[in-house]
């Protein structure tokens, strides 16, 4: 199967900006309207931070990992100890301190959800490849009893993890009030994509895996051990998802050991919109469902729980296998 569609279908890249434009009648003041666009993107990304690990993990390796959302809960746990011990940086009203507060914290966080990943693919994953069913349930089970560990060792309880100082409020362009934290999360996401597209496509590593992928039997007797590489694989998604889990958590400014779990359904979503394994199709998804969930929020409340749902219909309806379907998916 092939991650990066080379020829690439314009019609889905035009979805994100015709949402925006159709939305803008019905919110109605233009300055609102960029507000919530803003705020849609931020989340797509921060979404799509958290759901390019599992892309990633499903769209090579074809493990179905719904502990996928232990790593997201373990990296906000992670920041908010980093954070904590970083009171001076945090409350600094300087943007660059607070960074250097806040890159810590992700390092910090990925490597302790990659380490965690490694022994999750070693002793709960490695044994079930192939068995979709068993995948499910075993991965399910190991989330469950990561997030007891999370308990052990943070509390049950809930944690604030508020913005560092110089993040806080909003930058104003006319009447329009723009988040700094979300322009961050726009900038952070946009950096993981490009990361990912110029290794999968520009990288030698990236040509062996895609071919692995297609031929593990040729690549393995060309001297290149497969395995290593998908192991790879698995734990730069749970970095991924470690890093997602402290965009996120610095999003909701509060932690709780079942937020991976409640985001899981989420990542799905953006997944199966996207194509089943396609890094472009789940950033496309990813923008969709933040722009419709700060547009639906808004509009109409009460049926924003349901927005994202109708939205993986609609796109479904229209192409069933993603806006983006992977090539010779298995």
């Amino acid at each position: 199967m092939n991650i990066l569609k080379t020829d690439l279908d314009w019609k889905p890249l035009a979805l994100v900006p015709v949402l925006a434009l159709l939305a803008l009648p019905l919110v109605g003041s233009p300055s609102t309207w960029l507000t919530l666009t803003v705020a849609g993107l931020a989340m797509g990304m921060i979404v799509f931070i958290i759901a390019s690990g599992l892309t990633l993990v499903f769209g090579l390796m074809d493990v179905l990992n719904f502990g996928h959302g232990l790593f997201i809960a373990l990296g906000a746990f992670v920041a908010t100890s980093v954070l904590g011990a970083m009171g001076d940086w945090t409350q600094s009203q300087s943007i660059l301190t607070n960074l250097m507060a806040i890159v810590p914290s992700m390092v910090v966080a990925m490597l302790v959800a990659s380490a965690v990943g490694l022994a999750f693919e070693r002793f709960i994953v490695r044994p079930v490849y192939g068995q979709h069913l068993k995948q499910i349930l075993i991965t399910m089970g190991g989330m469950i009893i990561g997030e007891e560990l999370i308990k052990v060792i943070w509390g049950p309880a809930q944690i604030p993890l508020p913005l560092p100082e110089g993040l806080r409020g909003s930058w104003l362009w006319g009447d329009a009030a723009v988040e700094k934290y979300r322009v961050l999360a726009v900038v952070v996401g946009s950096l993981v994509f490009g990361v990912m597209a110029f290794m999968l496509a520009r990288t030698k590593i990236g040509l062996l895996i895609r071919a692995g992928v297609q031929d593990r039997e040729m690549v393995e007797s060309l001297g290149y051990r497969i395995r290593v590489l998908f192991v790879g694989i698995f734990v730069v998604g749970s970095a991924l998802a470690g890093l997602g889990g402290v965009m996120w958590g610095l999003y909701q400014q509060s932690v709780i050991p079942q937020m991976g779990a409640q985001v899981n359904v989420l990542i799905f979503i953006v997944i199966i919109i996207g194509g089943l394994g396609s890094t472009t199709g789940a950033l496309i998804g990813a923008l969709l469902v933040g722009l419709m969930a700060n547009y639906t929020g808004f509009i109409a409340p009460k049926v924003a729980l349901f927005s994202n749902i109708a939205l993986m219909v609609a796109i479904l309806l229209w192409r069933p296998q993603g806006v983006y379907p992977v090539a010779g998916s298995r």
